[in-house]
């Protein structure tokens, strides 16, 4: 569609003023800023005030810049603050070496009342276990000398003699509250038990592969700590030999339950712990530190081990402890701890012990404490208890010890930085005392100064009142040569804007003059030919369009004063149809479509009663403006298929209405300048270049937009398209 700005223009509002940027196609007057500058729409404007040069002013620093022969005498600053740094320095290094002190002192304090109460426990925990083993250790050789023992094993197959001892066992075994009391023979079969006839019993259990058994064979006592194979429990067993003709014919054994002792301990906070003369540690109050090793066992030990069936197939593996060692752990242990006493950490379940956890006691950090990554610390105290050579180690948490050293750490802290403090308040009283001292002849040397610089300053006082008086006289002179201009720029713009407006209804008047005399050629032809009736209505359309121009000249009061908008629903289909009336005489060969606002549907019924706010004068300028503009671009571009299509779309809140051509488009170069006013395409007297900016303008005064594009098919131009976009009205549609 050629761009041509040719349809009726909405009268333009003028204002007598100075022309500035047109604001919805009214040209008028608003604040004028500083020539050259942008408004905040992005339009550039002029302004008529003048610029006029501003004599400097005279700084404050001029009028003190008096030569004075005697200056006062110097005044000296006190001395440097220097010192500070030293003061603070000594401070801080008295607190890092009184916090270092009072840490060591207080750890050492604290592990020292720790290890009292400690090695009391363990004495405590051993006495106990001694006097259990003790108590128990004779009750074999009782058993081993009842006659009816010997007698079986002298008649091992008798069912009498096996009847009868299963009853002294059974009755050995619930007064001495023993685990189980049973006798081997001496090719290592149990011959009788306490627990005979029930679950798991021992009777006809082989025992030959137990260490006990072969101890007691030797003819020696037999002690050993084992799980049973028979019913998984496990133990402590002590066995005695029988023995008849210098010949041992049979054993005794006694099997205790000692896991009520691992109860005693406080979990993980105070372990206890009891392992064997290899290191493996068979009662624990740490659940998961049960069957663990002291250190790592060699092959041949762990041979003997699966091979004794000691610990019935457990996986028996080392424990993640080690001593700290550092200097401060060895200058703890040598002033503190006894033999058998020492400083240990259990690292946490995961932890390599390649990998080194960082903290201060043992040297391979800065921290002092205890954590999940490094594991806990203890101070563990051992003791050798029973006959098998068991060691008993009773272990307690150094979290307590450590927390009690930061706490008391830091009240010292807090102590010496409250006398810091002190000290600093006093030292800077005293500062303050001399800055008053120094403040105070700087002041008194200040008034001297100022009573030497007033007459001079009074002096330059006179001539700056002068220089003003001036420049007053000055600045009356040009507001009063500002007024005479701004007086002239509004006259001017008076004539602007009424030439303006004169082009505007010339090129709106000529649409409905042309289509004047497109019917009263009509109606001459028609009533020579005796068609009255068609005539008739020739004549009713003049009549509507001598009404428009009496609306559109109508206007023309509107120059006298700011007019109000008009806004009302104007529905779409009314304004299409006079403009399609309007635009007839003119079509020639060129179709025109409306697609949109019929059918039978219901939407299609609501769509025929679409309304949009608007002037219904205006909205009809504009719709004319578009189709006359794809008319000319048509028949411009010579094609004998011309056609012209108006599609209209709704939404809840919007309208569309989009005229379409299938000319030649619109030029890449011209497409920025399209809504520019006095801006066109067409040949010089076919059109003033007004009709699309007055349109854009009426279209952005109801609130909506007016947009230009061309219509692409396969890549290659096929028309252009016009759309306009306004706010849909639900309102009662006016008659």
């Amino acid at each position: 569609m050629t761009p041509s700005n040719s349809p009726t223009p909405a009268p333009a509002e003028p204002s007598p003023a100075v022309s500035g940027t047109p604001v919805d196609g009214v040209a008028g007057t608003g604040p004028h800023p500083a020539a050259g500058t942008t408004d905040p729409g992005g339009g550039q404007r002029v302004s008529s005030a003048r610029e006029f040069p501003r004599a400097p002013m005279p700084h404050s620093d001029d009028f003190l810049a008096v030569h004075d022969p005697t200056p006062p005498g110097p005044v000296h600053a006190p001395a440097s603050n220097s010192r500070w740094w030293g003061f603070a320095l000594v401070l801080l290094a008295g607190l890092l070496l009184l916090c270092g002190l009072t840490w060591l002192l207080s750890v050492q304090r604290g592990i020292a009342a720790l290890q009292q109460s400690t090695a009391m426990r363990a004495d405590r925990y051993a006495a106990t276990l001694e006097s259990t083993l003790d108590r128990y250790e004779f009750l074999p050789a009782l058993v081993s000398l009842h006659p009816s023992v010997r007698a079986l094993l002298a008649s091992p197959e008798d069912p009498a003699r096996i009847a009868a001892v299963n009853d002294y066992l059974m009755e050995v075994n619930r007064r001495a509250r023993a685990s189980a009391t049973y006798v081997i023979a001496a090719n290592g079969l149990a011959l009788a038990a306490s627990n005979h006839g029930e679950p798991g019993s021992f009777v006809g259990t082989d025992y030959r592969f137990r260490p006990y058994f072969q101890m007691a064979s030797r003819g020696e006592i037999g002690r050993f700590y084992a799980i049973g194979v028979t019913s998984d429990e496990p133990g402590y067993y002590i066995a005695q030999p029988i023995e008849a003709g210098g010949k041992v014919i049979g054993v005794t054994v006694v099997k205790l339950n000692l896991e009520w002792f691992q109860r005693a301990g406080s979990g993980r906070s105070e372990p206890l712990l009891v392992s064997d003369d290899h290191g493996v540690i068979f009662l624990s109050s740490v659940p998961a530190w049960q069957y663990r090793t002291l250190r790592p066992l060699p092959p041949a030990l762990q041979a003997e081990l699966h091979k004794t069936r000691q610990y019935h197939d457990v996986d028996v593996t080392p424990l993640p402890l080690q001593p700290l060692d550092s200097p401060i752990t060895r200058w703890l242990a040598d002033t503190t701890l006894n033999q058998g006493e020492r400083l240990v950490r259990v690292r946490a379940a995961g932890t390599s012990p390649a990998v080194q956890i960082p903290d201060g006691i043992d040297g391979a950090g800065v921290r002092f404490g205890l954590s999940d990554e490094g594991g806990d610390r203890y101070l563990e105290i051992n003791r050798s208890v029973g006959p098998a050579g068991w060691n008993l180690q009773v272990m307690a948490s150094l979290d307590p010890v450590l927390a009690n050293a930061r706490s008391t750490t830091i009240g010292v802290a807090l102590a010496y930085a409250c006398i810091g403090l002190l000290l600093v308040n006093l030292r800077q009283r005293r500062q303050r005392a001399r800055d008053m001292q120094y403040s105070r002849r700087l002041l008194e040397a200040a008034y001297d100064e100022l009573e030497r610089r007033v007459e001079a300053r009074t002096a330059d006082l006179m001539a700056i009142n002068e220089q003003l008086e001036a420049e007053v006289a000055e600045r009356t002179r040009a507001e009063n040569e500002l007024r005479d201009t701004q007086d002239e720029l509004v006259q001017a713009s008076k004539l602007a804007a009424l030439g303006q407006m004169a082009a505007g209804i010339t090129h709106e008047l000529n649409q409905p003059l042309a289509a004047l005399r497109t019917f009263s050629d009509n109606t001459r032809v028609l009533l020579e030919r005796g068609q009255f009736d068609a005539a008739t209505g020739n004549l009713s359309a003049i009549a509507d369009l001598t009404e428009r121009m009496g609306k559109i000249t109508g206007q023309l009061k509107l120059f006298a004063g700011k007019a109000r908008q008009r806004r009302n629903a104007v529905r779409v289909r009314a304004a299409l149809d006079h403009v399609m009336q309007l635009i007839a005489p003119r079509m020639g060969q060129v179709t025109l479509t409306v697609r949109g606002l019929d059918g039978p549907m219901a939407e299609t019924a609501e769509m025929a009663e679409l309304a949009v706010w608007a002037d219904e004068l205006k909205l009809e300028q504009v719709l004319l403006n578009l189709v006359g503009n794809a008319l000319d671009a048509i028949v411009g571009d010579g094609k004998a298929d011309g056609h012209i299509d108006i599609g209209v779309t709704a939404t809840d809140a919007m309208v569309r209405i989009a005229v379409r051509d299938n000319g030649a488009g619109i030029a890449p170069d011209a497409l920025p300048r399209l809504f520019e006013p006095f801006f066109t395409t067409k040949e010089i007297g076919q059109g003033l270049g007004l009709g699309l900016a007055i349109s854009s303008s009426i279209v952005r005064e109801f609130g909506g937009q007016l947009t230009a594009g061309n219509v692409e098919d396969g890549g290659a131009v096929s028309g252009a398209e016009f759309v306009v976009t306004l706010r849909r009205a639900r309102l009662p549609v006016a008659a």
